[in-house]
C-alpha cells in the first residue's frame, strides 16, 4: 500500500483500539483498563525505525497515562473531545504533514481525523462508518495488537520488516 510508505508519525485511539473497549469502575472510579502488550513493542519497534507514536483519547485517564509513559509514546493527548482539531498543532510540533500521518480509530469520534490524515485505519471489530472511511481494516478486534498490525503494515511497505529482537532493542 503506498499511502504506508509516507507514515512518519501514528496516532492511536485508546479505547477499542488498544483495549477491548470495556471500562471497569469501582464506586471511586475508573479502576481497569485492559492492554496487548503487542502494542507496548509495536511503539518501540516503530520508534527504533523513526516513526513516533502518539496517544490520543477523549477519555480523562490515569491509567492511559501511565500506560503512555510506559510504552514510550512521543506524545499523549488525553481528554481531546475534537481529535481533528489537533492535528495541525501534531504536524507543527513533529514538522510532518497530515499525509504523512496514520490515525487509528474505531468510533465516531475518530471520523473527521481519519478523513485528513494520509493512512487511516480500525480494528476489525469497529463500527460501520469507521470501517467504510479505513483504508485498512486490521484483523485484528480492538485490544488484541491492532497497533502492532498496523505497525508491521507500514514497516513491511516501507521494507523495514526486519523485527528486531528485544536484544536489539
Amino acid at each position: 500500500m503506498n499511502k504506508c510508505k509516507k507514515i512518519k508519525v501514528i496516532i492511536s485511539d485508546v479505547d477499542g483500539v488498544l483495549t477491548d473497549g470495556g471500562m471497569y469502575y469501582s464506586s471511586s472510579g475508573e479502576l481497569l483498563k485492559k492492554f496487548n502488550t503487542k502494542d507496548g513493542m509495536a511503539v518501540e519497534i516503530l520508534l527504533n525505525n523513526k516513526i513516533k507514536t502518539i496517544i490520543m483519547t477523549r477519555e480523562k485517564s490515569k491509567i492511559v497515562k501511565l500506560r503512555s509513559k510506559k510504552m514510550n509514546v512521543a506524545e499523549s493527548l488525553i481528554g481531546i473531545k475534537h481529535k481533528e482539531k489537533s492535528l495541525s498543532k501534531i504536524c507543527k510540533k513533529f514538522n510532518v504533514k497530515s499525509e504523512e500521518i496514520c490515525y487509528v480509530g474505531d468510533d465516531v469520534n475518530d471520523l473527521e481525523i481519519m478523513k485528513l490524515v494520509g493512512l487511516s485505519a480500525s480494528p476489525n471489530d469497529a463500527i460501520l462508518t469507521i470501517k467504510q472511511t479505513s483504508d485498512y481494516i486490521c484483523n485484528t478486534p480492538g485490544g488484541s495488537g491492532v497497533l502492532r498490525e498496523v505497525a508491521d503494515l507500514i514497516l513491511a511497505a516501507n521494507s523495514l520488516a526486519r523485527i528486531k529482537t528485544a536484544t536489539d532493542l
